[in-house]
């Protein structure tokens, strides 16, 4: 993937369902991403602006069909978003830098935080210890 003068993914690069997921706030079908069933320690970073969201710690397997995450990298990594859609009341969980849309965050995760952050493969990046980088 190449990256505009800002550091983003240009829309062009992005496939027809990482930009549905991150431009669109659409949601990629659940048990499908790339990045589900990841184990490898590493982080993961947002897929437009590449900015690091999560850290492979805190992945842990919901059951729920998307990567679960227990917390970010920090409380600014994420913007928090009330999402009242689909006769539902959540909260959407957006790239704080460039406002691309992950997914959603839960109040029923393991400790220490007691939170899920239900994200889409389709919104990320995960980035090894070596350097090496595989798109959700």
């Amino acid at each position: 993937m190449t990256t505009e003068k800002n550091g983003n993914t240009p829309a062009r690069d992005l496939t027809e369902i990482q930009r549905y997921v991150t431009r669109d706030r659409g949601t990629e079908p659940p048990f499908s991403g790339a990045l589900l069933h990841n184990t490898d320690e590493g982080i993961y970073h947002c897929l437009v602006c590449h900015v690091p969201l999560f850290y492979s710690e805190t992945k842990f397997d919901a059951g729920c069909g998307w990567p679960s995450f227990y917390q970010p990298v920090s409380p600014e990594a994420i913007h928090y978003i009330e999402d009242f859609s689909h006769g539902m009341h959540r909260t959407e969980i957006r790239c704080a830098h460039c406002d691309s849309h992950l997914g959603h965050v839960f109040p029923d995760g393991p400790q220490p935080t007691g939170e899920r952050y239900c994200v889409n493969s389709a919104s990320l990046s995960f980035t090894d210890p070596q350097g090496n980088n595989t798109p959700g």
